[in-house]
């Protein structure tokens, strides 16, 4: 926090907060509305800003990335390939070794249970990780 009790606004989540803003449309919505299940499914879950403009959730490690295209949204899982999916949200980067994606498109619905549960998912195997 700044003298004046606001957030500094070079922070990752203030960029994340503008990145949404500038979109101004269904992806800026769509972003805004996954950062709030990530942060629901993880209280703890620390947001960066990474590789010149990507809004990366993590948590011992990176959980996902949240990028914004001209048709789609997509959250990376970085050990997408390691977790369970049995609501098959994962969409893209299927035959990655390691990592998996969901593209959402405009209309696209998610389903946030599942997605909260994924997210809760890649923290645990990032934690089980830290521990091995």
């Amino acid at each position: 926090m700044t003298q004046a009790g606001k957030a500094d606004e070079t922070s990752p989540s203030a960029r994340i907060d503008q990145r949404i803003e500038e979109l101004g449309d269904w992806r800026g919505e769509m972003l805004r509305r996954v950062r709030e299940l990530i942060k629901a499914a993880d209280p703890g879950i620390t947001e960066e800003w990474k590789w010149r403009g990507t809004p990366t959730w993590t948590h011992d490690g990176i959980v996902c990335t949240g990028e914004s295209y001209q048709h789609h949204v997509k959250l990376t899982f970085a050990k997408g390939a390691s977790l369970e999916d049995p609501a098959g949200l994962f969409n893209a980067s299927l035959d990655g070794k390691v990592r998996r994606a969901i593209d959402i498109h405009q209309g696209d619905r998610i389903d946030e249970p599942a997605f909260e549960g994924l997210i809760r998912a890649a923290v645990a195997l990032n934690m089980a990780g830290r521990q091995g």
